[in-house]
């Protein structure tokens, strides 16, 4: 499958390699057809791996992950553009996350909004799927990172965009069991506000190896 990825920090790199790795054509998307971070990933990849701006991603890929940072994410997804997200699943694993006061950040968006809902509102024809935002990028592709069973949230409104999702999910790694549908996009609320909680647990714990296990 041909799959995007815009964004080119730790999140972006991670995801992309292990897309790379599992034999999808991805494209690493950035503000620049010259980003120095996408041309290193690319050449050291190799293969069908390609680099190029937020619009020449995005029109590649079938899919399109948006690992951008969350204050900039409504930016790059237009330059995307709107036309090059139709139709498509969009999984946003981004988080808006403000640390203009200092460590930890706040949220940008919060409260009776998100991230998650503010794309979906702006890409109406995108079909949104909120995952992975609730976690280290190491623990997004390679769960076993954490001992025992954890689980990865997912929320949107279009039933066969999550069920895409889900199967990329599984092959990262992730049980069927474990992979819990909150239900539409305004369920991204609750997913982007346990990033406080997360950022906490990382810092008094000192490792990013950690994630949830809902108990039932």
């Amino acid at each position: 499958m041909r799959v995007a990825v815009l964004g080119t920090g730790m999140v972006g790199t991670a995801l992309a390699t292990k897309l790379a790795e599992l034999g999808h054509v991805v494209t690493m998307g950035s503000r620049s057809a010259d980003n120095e971070d996408a041309t290193r990933w690319a050449s050291q990849v190799g293969g069908e791996a390609s680099h190029g701006t937020f619009e020449d991603a995005a029109a590649a890929g079938q899919i399109v992950v948006n690992a951008t940072a969350g204050g900039a994410s409504l930016d790059a997804l237009s330059a995307a553009g709107e036309r090059n997200l139709a139709g498509k699943v969009l999984i946003d694993v981004a988080n808006s996350l403000d640390s203009s006061g200092g460590m930890p950040p706040t949220l940008s968006v919060m409260g009776d909004d998100s991230l998650g809902e503010q794309i979906q509102r702006a890409f109406p024809e995108a079909m949104v799927v909120k995952a992975l935002n609730t976690m280290s990028c190491r623990v997004m592709v390679d769960p076993a990172r954490v001992p025992g069973d954890h689980d990865v949230l997912i929320c949107g409104d279009d039933e066969s965009a999550k069920a895409g999702a889900r199967e990329l999910l599984a092959s990262f790694g992730w049980p069927e069991r474990s992979i819990i549908d909150l239900g539409d996009i305004s369920a991204a609320r609750g997913m982007e506000a346990y990033v406080l909680l997360w950022l906490r647990l990382f810092m008094a714990l000192d490792t990013g190896d950690l994630n949830i296990k809902v108990a039932r």
